[in-house]
């Protein structure tokens, strides 16, 4: 499992989106609303491979930025601009966090990490996972909120979409203890070849021991 610290700039990493949406949002009524989240359902499903340039929010105040890798199922990179260099991969079983700042190295599992509903086979926006809300806080633009079925107590997951194309634009993460982080999309290509090589998780020249200890 993650330590605090890459536990903390993880769920800065994947998590997602917007500020709250205002009071008046539009919301939908049943059929509309089941319409939609097929609609929204299908899209992501539809995406194999995704690269994107990504701005964080950090729950600090800061913002860091990168690039961002999708290849579905399983596999995604996070690579942060310089100076500070972290790195994340998903491989197809493990995620693993490289940072930069404090040289250290830490993975989990794909399926105790946020990255888990992205990177499945199948995404379903039902089961463990149920929706919140689905609202419209202004024209062309969708505001998804997921919470865990069992436990909707431990935080949400808030997909932000543009609609006319629908796209996604923001992803935003919220713990059960109020930390939330926001992560933005900007130049956005999906469907495109990704070279198998980023979804490889190989530490910097010079901790190749330290990594393989870990292991």
């Amino acid at each position: 499992m993650f330590n605090s610290a890459i536990k903390a700039g993880f769920y800065a990493a994947l998590v997602s989106l917007f500020l709250c949406a205002p009071a008046r949002a539009q919301e939908f009524a049943p059929a509309e609303q089941k319409m939609m989240l097929e609609k929204i359902q299908a899209y992501l499903n539809n995406i194999t491979t995704m690269k994107a340039h990504f701005s964080q929010g950090n729950q600090d105040g800061t913002v860091d930025s990168g690039t961002f890798y999708l290849r579905r199922p399983g596999r995604l990179r996070f690579e942060y601009d310089a100076p500070k260099s972290d790195y994340i991969v998903a491989d197809g079983l493990l995620v693993h966090y490289w940072d930069n700042g404090v040289k250290n190295y830490s993975n989990a599992p794909i399926g105790s990490t946020p990255a888990d509903f992205l990177l499945r086979k199948k995404i379903k926006l039902s089961g463990d996972l149920e929706v919140a809300a689905l609202r419209r806080p202004e024209k062309n633009t969708l505001v998804l909120t997921l919470v865990e079925s069992k436990n909707p107590q431990a935080g949400d997951v808030r997909l932000m979409f543009s609609e006319n194309p629908l796209q996604l634009q923001k992803w935003r993460v919220a713990d059960g203890t109020g930390n939330v982080t926001e992560v933005s999309l900007s130049t956005i290509q999906t469907g495109i070849q990704l070279p198998a090589t980023l979804f490889i998780f190989k530490p910097p020249k010079g901790f190749d021991t330290d990594w393989e200890n870990t292991r």
